[in-house]
Formats: C-alpha cells, structure tokens, sequence
C-alpha cells in the first residue's frame, strides 16, 4: 500500500510539473526573416523537428550546410545554407526553361522561370542580366557546378548553384536571411520626437 501511494504522490507531481510547461508544446529556437522584411518570419525552426517555411508547415533536419523540408506528402526539398556573421544566407531553387533555338551550351542564353529572366552572354564577354534590371559579369566554376555573379549595380556579388538538365536550369540562388526582429507596435504622436 505504502508504495501504491508513493507512485501515485510522483505522478501527481509530475502531472502538476508538466501544466505550466506545456507539456508537448514545440520550443522556437530559429527564427529567420528576409533581410529587406526583418519583422516578417520566413522560416522557423522548432526543437520537435517542425518548421514553417513561407507560411507552410513542414519537418526538417538540419546539419553543417544543408537543412532538408519535408511536406505533409513526404516531397523533400534540401535547402544549402551558411551563416555569414549574424545572418544565414539561404538557397532556394528555382527551374528555368531555354528559350532560345537549338540545345544550350552550358547556360549560355536565354533562360525563364515565370517573369525571371537569365541572360548569359558567351565569351568572351561572360556578360549577364537577371530579370532585365540587374547587369553584370560572370563566371563558372564548372568542377562545383557554381556561378558568380558580380553585378554592376549596387548589388554584392553572389555565387549561385545550378543543373542543367537538357533544357532546364535548376538555379540554387543564395537569399540573405536574417533573425526575424518584433515589430515595433508604438505609435509616435505627430510632432514630438
């Protein structure tokens, strides 16, 4: 009897423990924002291997360099990834489609994915635009499937991902994300500083 009534005082009191803890409820431990949204979230990381990523609920599993999501269908995605300082610069991929006649010669040409529009001037130029507003020079780095990206605006260079796949490039392009800040909810009275 004695010992009924010491298990039943430990469960009691493991139940109470659990109430304020919220017993099953996932910790956020990552919290990401585009860097030119810094208040609105864009991925989110929980400790029970659950993330929401642009809205929508997946699993993860994160390493070094990659964190792979998951669908409720079981569909995969691996994502590259590095922190650089205080941000993580996050790579998201994207399929174009040849646009010109004949069958590519690398990724020279014109490619598009919706209104996204690629166009890779051979060499000896190596000239590029993106989306007809953002000029530059490139180069590939062929043994690591890369190119980068050094624009003439006041853009930093960037280094992208791609496959070609017969008429298809796959481009893994490199976001700048960074921890994903409060809105500011006060409101200034006009004219007081």
């Amino acid at each position: 009897m004695k010992n009924l009534k010491t298990t039943l005082i430990i469960l009691a009191l493991t139940m109470v423990m659990l109430i304020p803890t919220g017993c099953g409820s996932a910790n956020k431990i990552e919290s990401w924002a585009r860097d030119y949204e810094p208040t609105e979230e864009y991925l989110a990381l929980y400790d029970d291997g659950k993330a929401v990523f642009e809205g929508k609920d997946y699993t993860y599993v994160k390493d070094d360099d990659s964190i792979t999501l998951t669908d409720k269908d079981g569909n995969s995605i691996e994502h590259r990834y590095y922190i650089d300082n205080e941000k993580m610069v996050f790579y998201i991929a994207s399929v174009y489609e040849y646009q010109d006649e004949g069958e590519p010669d690398g990724i020279v040409g014109n490619w598009a994915c919706g209104n996204n529009v690629f166009r890779f001037l051979p060499a000896p130029k190596l000239e590029f635009s993106e989306e007809d507003a953002f000029y530059g020079h490139y180069s590939v780095d062929e043994a690591n499937s890369s190119v980068k990206l050094m624009y003439d605006a006041p853009l930093p260079d960037a280094t992208f991902y791609y496959s070609l796949t017969g008429k298809e490039l796959t481009i893994d392009y490199p976001w700048p994300l960074v921890k994903t800040q409060a809105k500011d909810t006060t409101k200034k009275d006009e004219g007081t500083t």
